[in-house]
């Protein structure tokens, strides 16, 4: 495909045939082998997730969220209740093989006109941490956005201080393209922000990768991976 160029014969960018704005993302579950991914829903989930996030005891979880740890399960209850109402952030609970809520992360930034939706108020307790469901919950989100949705580009941004972030964001497959200086002010301080993406033709090789990762004859029989997701996506 040649780029187009105008009349002047100046670039103007590569075409995007039979282009229509894409779905907003649904009001159903994601369902894979060791997690659910769900809409949330402060009946079913609040409670599982206030004792899954009490394992935090020092708060850390919440260093570069938007608030600190609520106190309290009336005050943690009232904040979810807020965020499950809306429709941008989109939030969703993670589900584990045993029915607790562990962990929760959002659809953000949905953009159906240019295929374009970020990922992001990723708060994994304890209980979900580490583990293979952490992993495939963000395969689950991404194959929505890319194979169910059509999006063309799925984001990841956290506080460039935010090693962890960063780090998974690598991990996932996600491109670094830059920093945002002075992006944000939140908790009294600046935040500079660091941007990742996932384009639809960089999917098929990172889809590759996690269900590589994913595959059963990956995990040894107590659970332990054998090889990296790193290392599997490069073999393709």
């Amino acid at each position: 495909m040649t780029q187009l160029r105008n009349s002047f014969g100046q670039p103007v960018g590569m075409p995007v045939p039979d282009w229509t704005p894409r779905p907003r993302p649904p009001r159903t579950a994601m369902v894979g082998r060791f997690c659910r991914v769900e809409p949330l829903d402060i009946a079913q989930h609040a409670q599982d997730l206030f004792a899954a996030n009490g394992d935090d005891a020092s708060g850390a979880n919440w260093t570069y969220l938007g608030i600190d740890a609520p106190q309290g399960f009336e005050a943690y209850r009232d904040y979810m209740g807020r965020m499950a109402a809306g429709d941008d952030p989109f939030f969703h609970a993670i589900v584990d093989a045993g029915g607790k809520a562990v962990g929760v992360a959002s659809y953000l930034r949905i953009d159906p006109p240019n295929g374009v939706i970020e990922v992001g108020h990723i708060n994994y307790s304890p209980r979900l941490q580490r583990k293979p469901a952490a992993t495939e919950a963000m395969y689950l989100m991404m194959r929505r956005v890319f194979d169910e949705l059509g999006y063309r580009r799925y984001e990841w941004k956290c506080d460039d201080l935010n090693a962890p972030s960063r780090a998974a964001a690598a991990r996932y497959g996600f491109v670094f393209e830059g920093i945002f200086r002075q992006a944000v002010v939140y908790k009294g301080r600046n935040r500079d922000t660091a941007w990742f993406s996932i384009t639809d033709k960089e999917w098929p090789a990172v889809k590759a990768g996690f269900e590589r990762w994913l595959d059963p004859s990956n995990f040894d029989a107590e659970g332990r991976q054998k090889a990296g997701l790193a290392e599997l996506r490069g073999q393709g």
